[in-house]
């Protein structure tokens, strides 16, 4: 077999040494193909020298400079934007959308802070803005887009949709208005006297389960209802004297009267 010799060289057309190299016709092949390799990666680093290396090292530094290769080339991909068929707007970063799990539609951030706002307060749980698309947003996959006030009403909604329509009884303390299960309240502690008395789960305050309205204390559902709606809380006291007393009301002109003697007849006055 003839000997050759292979000469590697950085930037001088006389080699300064050499690699001697047993090859046949198919390995001179390999070897120029790996000169070119070589060559070629060279041209792509940002910096480059040649060092001579014995036959044994060459699989290691091929190795090594492919590495470096990946690297030191950033691979430059085209920023892909994002359109919202909410808006029709079509320049979109994809950290400005917004993914719903179930179905994957993705709609910008602000079309899904107004989407979700509307039906809150249209009192519905929202949904997937898609035509035709049922998929519920969950809370929990929204709450950055939500408000305080916005992030409470979607609790309430979740809260009464686990209450049947007929069994929701609300706190008619104005501030406090929280939503109750009638049977729960039912099962709760009563007394023998007041036996429709309950208190709010969230407030504590008393309220009649019947009349849902705050404590008619020493007045039954009758007596307050006889009051009209939205009575006063002069009203509520006045009546509660009365049945104190043994006043009675005239069912004609409403006046509180009195028994002082006499039979137990009343004439009104306004029907002489």
């Amino acid at each position: 077999m003839e000997e050759e010799s292979t000469l590697v060289r950085a930037d001088d057309p006389k080699p300064p040494g050499e690699i001697k190299l047993e090859s046949s016709a198919s390995e001179q092949e390999n070897i120029a193909l790996l000169m070119d390799d070589v060559q070629r990666i060279r041209q792509r680093l940002t910096f480059s020298f040649p060092v001579l290396v014995t036959r044994n090292q060459m699989k290691f530094v091929y190795e090594l400079a492919m590495e470096t290769i990946v690297s030191e080339i950033s691979i430059h991909i085209p920023d892909q934007k994002k359109t919202c068929s909410i808006c029709s707007d079509d320049n979109f970063e994809p950290e400005q959308m917004f993914s719903i799990d179930l179905c994957g539609h993705e709609f910008c951030v602000e079309c899904m802070k107004r989407h979700i706002e509307v039906r809150l307060l249209a009192g519905g749980v929202p949904r997937c803005p898609h035509y035709q698309c049922r998929s519920k947003l969950t809370l929990g996959s929204c709450v950055n887009l939500l408000t305080s006030k916005l992030k409470a009403m979607w609790e309430r909604i979740i809260d009464e949709e686990s209450i049947h329509v007929a069994d929701r009884v609300y706190c008619p303390n104005p501030r406090c208005s929280a939503l109750m299960s009638v049977t729960k309240l039912s099962n709760s502690n009563s007394t023998k006297e007041d036996v429709t008395m309950r208190s709010c789960f969230k407030c504590s305050e008393p309220f009649c389960i019947t009349c849902k309205v705050p404590w008619h204390s020493n007045l039954s559902c009758n007596d307050y209802k006889r009051l009209g709606p939205n009575p006063t809380a002069d009203d509520i006291k006045m009546k509660a004297l009365a049945n104190k007393k043994m006043w009675r009301q005239c069912e004609n002109c409403q006046h509180i009267i009195e028994l002082s003697e006499g039979c137990i007849h009343v004439t009104c006055r306004y029907n002489l």
